[in-house]
């Protein structure tokens, strides 16, 4: 693919004939205006979207953007990666915010109870993304993504909201926290990353599992076998745009209405049609987000 392509958007897909839902996108993040985004998605038959909040002003962002349109519905809460910066500060500034100066317990808390006073209005369908990420964290980060996991967990259950999990190299520490505090009725694990044996945990919970582009890649072997394990009631499709754009993309940035890309990939992964699978995942994702 020659570089200039990499500015190119995609081209549109091929419209589904069954409309669903991007489980999890970051409009915030995406070039242009929301309008012009559903307008693109809702031309393929993405008719409806979740908004994801990371951080306080983008969870209330969020808010917002859901409460202006019907096909939007939002998620409020810190990142992962967002509580060790609020507790321990950023002074590299890598996230969006700039560089900040440590808050301690304190600021994570105030921080915790916004995002709480947001859960609690009824545009608001998810608290999320929350969960550990392994990644980008190291040990001295760790107590605060756990204090803060586990406080989101509970604001969800307060409020009866879906949780939607971020799991990045972190799987046997988001189930173990999971079954430590009692997961909500409904809990959605985001870009899902396991493998199979996994995927057979969160099916037997009940968990929601949502897959995005990255389904698609060449070496993405694994989670194609936990795609074909997870029941056919508990699978979302996602973008994570701006981020994960499925193949023959890779490289450009990601938008909702790409989905179709992804959802066909994933019907030849577990035999099923399209249309057969685009209906379970838009009663799946309306039954997780409760709309």
């Amino acid at each position: 693919m020659a570089p200039q392509d990499k500015n190119t958007p995609p081209p549109l897909p091929e419209p589904l004939r069954v409309a669903v839902a991007d489980s999890h996108t970051h409009l915030d993040m995406q070039e242009g205006t929301v309008e012009e985004a559903l307008a693109k998605a809702a031309s393929v038959g993405v008719t409806t979207l979740v908004q994801v909040g990371c951080d306080l002003a983008g969870s209330r962002w969020a808010a917002d953007t859901a409460a202006a349109h019907d096909a939007v519905h939002a998620t409020v809460a810190l990142h992962p990666n967002e509580a060790p910066r609020i507790v321990l500060g950023d002074p590299d500034g890598w996230s969006r915010q700039g560089a900040r100066e440590p808050g301690g317990d304190t600021a994570l808390d105030a921080a915790l109870d916004a995002i709480d006073a947001l859960a609690a209005l009824p545009h608001v369908r998810g608290v999320g993304e929350t969960g550990l990420d392994y990644f980008r964290t190291g040990p001295d980060g760790m107590s605060a993504q756990e204090r803060s996991f586990r406080a989101h967990i509970e604001i969800a259950k307060r409020h009866d909201k879906a949780l939607v999990i971020h799991d990045r190299e972190a799987h046997d520490d988001v189930l173990r926290i999971l079954r430590e505090e009692g997961a909500p009725e409904r809990t959605v694990f985001h870009c899902y990353s396991g493998d199979a044996a996994m995927a057979e945990i969160c099916a037997e919970a009940g968990y929601f599992m949502s897959f995005a582009g990255n389904v698609t890649f060449k070496n993405a072997q694994p989670l194609r076998d936990a795609l074909a394990v997870a029941p056919a009631e508990l699978v979302l499709v996602e973008t994570d745009a701006p981020f994960l754009t499925p193949a023959p993309y890779r490289g450009r940035a990601n938008a909702p209405y790409l989905i179709p890309v992804t959802l066909r990939a994933m019907a030849e992964v577990k035999g099923l049609t399209e249309d057969a699978l685009a209906t379970a995942v838009a009663a799946n994702t309306a039954r997780a987000f409760g709309y």
